[in-house]
């Protein structure tokens, strides 16, 4: 096994990633999706779906830990630190950039401006990826109203994001387990 072969391969596939994706989060599914479930075959679709949901469950930027999760699988540690080391390279060099420009162009309006419109697409890339994902996760009656219930907890209800997906999953667990129960009965 060609491990440099390996280690550039999940380099170059994160970097771009990281460096043609805007918004971050969700807003980078639909280009994992594409890169490593359709391009690269190194995951299903479900697979990244777990990646996903584990990610939003643990500290650090979800992109981040998909990665770290991708490269694991593919190459173990070392996969998942290059990975990893692929999605956050792009980010440094523009995050850089921009810091040392925006600086001087804070208060132009059309830079004002720009920012609006750019705030915009993102939102409407997030609600994009949120209808996708929903139509992929959202395959029962179960997870309809687990779904439901968590977006209205998360809506009125001043609970914590970890709370709600850690009940979200106990409760998946408990319907499952009863759903399995009546299975064999």
């Amino acid at each position: 096994m060609d491990y440099l072969k390996i280690y550039f391969e999940l380099f170059w596939a994160f970097f771009k990633i990281g460096g043609l994706t805007f918004g971050g989060g969700l807003t980078m599914l639909p280009m994992l999706e594409h890169e490593l479930v359709q391009n690269k075959h190194w995951v299903t679709e479900d697979e990244l779906l777990d990646c996903y949901a584990i990610g939003q469950c643990t500290p650090g930027i979800i992109a981040v830990n998909t990665a770290t999760f991708v490269g694991y699988k593919k190459a173990r540690i070392s996969g998942g630190i290059v990975s990893t080391l692929g999605m956050i390279a792009p980010s440094v060099v523009i995050i850089t950039a921009v810091a040392a420009f925006l600086k001087n162009y804070m208060d132009n309006v059309w830079f004002q401006h720009a920012l609006m419109g750019v705030r915009g697409v993102v939102c409407a890339l997030l609600i994009n990826t949120v209808i996708n994902l929903g139509k992929k996760s959202l395959i029962s009656k179960e997870a309809w109203i687990i779904g439901c219930l968590v977006l209205l907890a998360g809506l009125f209800l001043n609970i914590p994001t970890v709370l709600l997906v850690i009940s979200a999953a106990v409760v998946g667990i408990v319907l499952d387990q009863v759903k399995g129960g009546k299975d064999h009965d």
